[in-house]
């Protein structure tokens, strides 16, 4: 399973960052469709956080499409295709691009650097998934 890294000191809530973090796995294949992640209890037991955080980015992530929550077989990674991009998302990427581009060009980044950042992050999801033949 992916290990996931959280910083109980940051300003980012924990169940974004256990959220983005499973998405990453997603992006980079080291999370791949059918694969079956801990239970909320088990989740919330090796992180030592609260249940109802998990919970919380489980909820999530199946109204994203990320997931499919069984009674059986639990938590299981979704085919890309119950996820794949929508026009509903192509306006949340954009809203959630302002406020990282607003900050960049108040802190002087050129639009040619930031495009620079996006390839070269686009990039290493690529490759990590090449890497793995996905």
């Amino acid at each position: 399973f992916l290990l996931l890294s959280i910083d109980m000191q940051s300003d980012i809530p924990l169940y974004i960052q256990i959220r983005n973090q499973i998405i990453e796995g997603i992006a980079t294949g080291d999370l791949v469709p059918g694969q079956t992640l801990p239970s909320v209890r088990q989740m919330a037991s090796d992180l030592g956080i609260n249940l109802h955080t998990v919970n919380k980015v489980y909820t999530l992530l199946k109204q994203e499409g990320f997931l499919t929550v069984h009674r059986k077989s639990g938590v299981v990674i979704n085919d890309r295709k119950c996820f794949a991009e929508s026009e509903n998302y192509r306006e949340k990427l954009k809203q959630d691009l302002r406020p990282i581009l607003a900050e960049a060009v108040s802190r002087g980044v050129t639009e040619k650097e930031f495009l620079k950042y996006c390839r070269m992050v686009f990039r290493e999801f690529s490759e990590h998934r090449e890497a793995k033949n996905i």
